[in-house]
């Protein structure tokens, strides 16, 4: 054994060792210490700022007072509450599916080795970096009952004309139907997942006979469950946020009739309109809790359908 071997194998001292770990473990602390802080400064603090005022009334322009549990008896008899959630709960189970089925539909057409692909890819993102109130602008316009291109596509097929945003039947389709323009973001998630799969379980279903649909349901479906996972979850989080396509086409009123009258819509009405923090700090809270239970439930359910790598193989 060389003089070199032995030096590169002489065990550390324990001593110096110790001091090795504290200057790792003090330089950890330091780059970590601008996100730790502004976690404390911008999210933490908030959180318990607000928690403490479900327990006040509040009217910003003067001092908190203590109103114990006043605000959770409000919301459990607040019919408005319920309207909103159960709107918002309605536009996620129907906008969440129809979203991640159109992501993937396209990001299965964009995976495909074409030429100008790239071209395409770029074409089918480019509405979701659109800004959010230039696109609901430019949908208020296609769904005007007076001279919109929705009523004017309607009328070429001698369908009948719908009030669309002003109507309260059709208000939520509306915004359901808005929200499939900002697929991109899901479509690239996807992409991203359908060009990890292996190549050669592709290769190895095709020696032993299988056509593209059966190729897609055995092997590229089961193999992107993580990522189907992911979507949905992260959609389901995102559906209940809903306020700013609500609130430019409603005028921030949940009109008409409140069929657009969201959580946090209803949240910003409260706490910004009617200055009543205490009690829109208690919604908030509420739906924090809702976001919460929908996404354990997720958690808890994806044991049973979402695969990874080493389970397939």
């Amino acid at each position: 054994m060389s003089v070199r071997e032995i030096a590169v194998t002489k065990p550390v001292p324990k001593a110096k060792k110790g001091g090795l770990l504290r200057e790792e473990a003090r330089d950890g602390f330091i780059f970590i210490a601008p996100w730790f802080l502004g976690f404390i400064l911008w999210t933490a603090g908030p959180m318990i700022f607000s928690l403490v005022m479900t327990f006040t009334h509040w009217s910003v322009l003067s001092a908190p007072k203590l109103a114990g549990l006043d605000n959770f008896r409000r919301l459990i008899h607040d019919d408005l509450f319920y309207i909103a959630m159960c709107n918002t709960a309605y536009y996620t189970l129907i906008a969440v599916p129809l979203q991640q089925i159109a992501s993937l539909a396209i990001a299965f057409g964009l995976n495909l080795k074409l030429k100008a692909i790239n071209v395409f890819r770029t074409v089918y993102y480019m509405p979701t970096i659109v800004p959010q109130v230039a696109s609901v602008m430019l949908w208020m316009w296609i769904f005007n009952p007076e001279f919109g291109l929705a009523n004017y596509l309607l009328g070429g097929l001698g369908l009948p004309e719908v009030a669309w945003l002003w109507d309260p039947r059709w208000a939520k389709p509306s915004l359901i139907i808005m929200a499939l323009w900002g697929f991109g973001t899901g479509m690239i998630i996807y992409l991203a997942g359908l060009q990890g799969v292996p190549t050669e379980l592709y290769e190895a279903a095709q020696l032993d006979g299988a056509n593209a649909f059966q190729r897609m349901i055995r092997i590229t479906i089961p193999m992107i469950t993580p990522v189907i996972f992911f979507n949905t979850v992260m959609g389901i989080i995102g559906s209940f946020q809903i306020f700013t396509t609500a609130y430019l086409v409603s005028g921030g009123t949940g009109a008409p009739a409140n069929s657009t009258l969201f959580l946090v819509l209803y949240l910003y009405r409260k706490g910004f309109r009617f200055f009543e923090m205490g009690y829109a700090a208690t919604i908030a809270w509420a739906l924090f809790i809702l976001v919460l239970i929908m996404t354990a439930i997720q958690f808890k359910l994806s044991r049973r359908w979402v695969y990874y790598e080493e389970e397939i193989l």
